[in-house]
């Protein structure tokens, strides 16, 4: 069962519904690959670094991008979620004129303790995001810059999902050298001095390993011979290592039956074999 308290969060403008559930391994009816708790602990402990701005750069370039996407629909969205909004990465660069009203989920409280001041009406709400605390069809956006997870049940008919979530190329030169639906993606590359500055990075932003198997703990031997593979492999000529960020940006829309649907399979009146037989209009073959 669920247990709940409400604070102020930001002064008056924000309330914070604290919604928690135990995490173990093994436990519930699915796939339990990731320890939630262990994930909870690693951003609250990165956002509550002092420099915990200096480590938060890729974030910051996802929410603007993902901002960007929700400009691209010609609509203004009513209610909508930011699942996994950190510092309101997203939603400080959204305004009234695409969205009215904005819930804001994050697991981390101390994460929620530090959202930047917006121009919209918003609330936020401590909470895994697999276990969300909001009744089925009930957002007509749900935004994930870097969280996405199965937020479909919350969505109202006809209601947009814009999300970015690192893809599989990501960090691709690290784990080399550790041997170890519309999209589209990006690539962002940040250099580094060494592996062990990229390392320290990836642990403020609280991106750690969290899997249930993962390793405790790297021998210093295996960060040697991994810093030295991965300089000789990718390593720039001024000694800098670069690391890549493969992002994918996604849209989707819960079915509605207002949506348009793909004509009935025969219907066409025209088949490709006849597309040869078409002649090209005289300005065209000047």
């Amino acid at each position: 069962p669920y247990s709940a308290a409400v604070r102020s969060c930001l002064g008056s403008r924000v309330q914070v519904q604290v919604r928690s559930r135990s995490s173990q391994s093994g436990s519930g009816s699915g796939v339990n690959v990731f320890d939630r708790q262990m994930k909870r602990r690693q951003r609250d402990w990165a956002s509550s670094l002092s420099n915990a701005t200096q480590f938060e750069y890729v974030r910051e370039e996802v929410g603007a991008r993902v901002a960007d996407r929700v400009y691209d629909v010609a609509r203004t969205f009513p209610l909508a979620l930011d699942l996994g909004c950190g510092r309101s990465f997203i939603a400080e660069h959204l305004t009234t004129d695409v969205v009215e009203q904005l819930y804001l989920t994050d697991v981390s409280s101390n994460c929620l303790s530090r959202l930047r001041d917006g121009g919209i009406p918003s609330r936020c709400v401590l909470a895994d995001e697999e276990f969300l605390p909001f009744k089925d069809d009930t957002f007509d956006l749900v935004l994930s810059g870097m969280s996405l997870h199965w937020v479909w049940r919350v969505l109202k008919p006809d209601g947009a999902f814009i999300a970015a979530l690192p893809g599989g190329d990501s960090l691709f030169e690290l784990r080399c050298s550790l041997h170890l639906l519309t999209v589209d993606t990006d690539e962002l590359q940040v250099h580094y001095p060494g592996i062990m500055e990229l390392l320290t990075d990836l642990q403020a932003m609280g991106e750690s390993n969290c899997a249930w198997n993962r390793r405790s703990l790297l021998h210093r031997d295996t960060i040697l011979a991994a810093a030295a593979v991965y300089k000789e492999m990718y390593g720039n000529p001024d000694g800098s290592v670069p690391a890549t960020f493969d992002i994918l940006y996604m849209i989707g829309w819960k079915p509605h039956g207002s949506q348009a649907k793909p004509a009935k399979r025969g219907s066409a009146n025209v088949s490709f074999r006849d597309l040869s037989k078409i002649s090209p209009k005289p300005s065209e073959t000047s």
